[in-house]
């Protein structure tokens, strides 16, 4: 056997090694005509993808971790021919964090996202959230995942894969905002301690309800825009610090800043607000307010992680 011979056995092999399915092994013909077609498939992506630099190994990893799962002694060569394999060397090369892919990826597939969306007619105003959101979870790895665009399982276009994922996202986003601010004070009064823990305290929130709710209401009105998208981009979009850094071309610490003065700011207010109109002459009314000092800014945070 030739030294071309052998790298065929080779890639083979890696390619079987890593399939859902332990396929039958393939005959010596069927061997060789499987690693013609890798590496036909290889080198015509790297042509459609110049700057993208993957070595077959790679290409053929990634393309057997996602083959559907068949019966083991299915034909291989048919279930390859289904794939998009262009598409697919251009994702492994974007999951193995390669600037080129990245810049690949966004010129040829998010730029086209804007268009597509209002095609689908999203709101003008929500169309950049959903092109930023987008670009973040399927590029961004973070500490808990990788990339989504290591999903893509190469059934179907990219391109219409891609659509779909904004699409839920902005479904999410409008999900979102359905909600008003009266709503999340509703929630957060009943998250305050329970009847029986503290009798005074129970007249407080009933007697003072309304009161407690539209404090909340206002202080969230004083948030400025960038303010309130952060926090909801953070709490019902559930983007992690981590990914807001890189939507946001900061560090973590920045991004940790900002939301903790957004949710500071929303307790000064309500604060403010139930001092000028309610004052503090009784305990209780001074242990209410205690109470929401220190779980305000945490029950905020799990209401609109509810309502994302």
């Amino acid at each position: 056997m030739d030294l071309r011979m052998e790298q065929v056995s080779e890639h083979v092999a890696t390619f079987l090694k890593h399939t859902q399915v332990r396929f039958v092994p393939p005959t010596e013909v069927e061997a060789a005509s499987l690693d013609a077609l890798l590496l036909s498939a290889w080198e015509e992506a790297r042509a459609q993808w110049p700057t993208v630099k993957l070595s077959l190994n790679q290409f053929v990893i990634h393309v057997a971790e996602r083959l559907p799962k068949v019966s083991p002694d299915s034909p291989i060569a048919p279930l390859l021919k289904m794939l998009s394999l262009a598409e697919l060397y251009l994702t492994c090369g974007c999951l193995q964090g390669l600037a080129s892919a990245q810049e690949a990826f966004e010129k040829s597939y998010l730029a086209k996202l804007p268009g597509k969306l209002r095609g689908l007619r999203q709101p003008d105003a929500m169309i950049d959230d959903v092109c930023q959101i987008t670009r973040v979870k399927l590029l961004v790895t973070t500490p808990e995942s990788a990339p989504r665009i290591g999903e893509y399982s190469g059934r179907g276009a990219l391109l219409s894969w891609v659509l779909v994922t904004a699409g839920r996202i902005a479904n999410k986003l409008r999900a979102a905002e359905k909600p008003s601010s009266e709503d999340s004070a509703e929630e957060i009064l009943k998250m305050l301690p329970g009847q029986g823990v503290d009798p005074e305290l129970d007249v407080m929130k009933r007697r003072h309800h309304a009161e407690f709710r539209q404090a909340v209401h206002e202080a969230a009105s004083t948030l400025s825009a960038d303010e309130r998208h952060l926090l909801r981009l953070h709490f019902a979009d559930q983007l992690s610090t981590y990914e807001l850094a890189s939507l946001f071309r900061v560090n973590q610490s920045t991004v940790s800043r900002w939301l903790k003065s957004a949710r500071q700011r929303v307790y000064e207010e309500t604060r403010s607000r139930l001092q000028e109109r309610l004052g503090l002459s009784t305990l209780g009314f001074k242990s209410f307010l205690a109470f929401i000092d220190s779980q305000l800014d945490l029950s905020i945070s799990q209401i609109l992680e509810e309502k994302g």
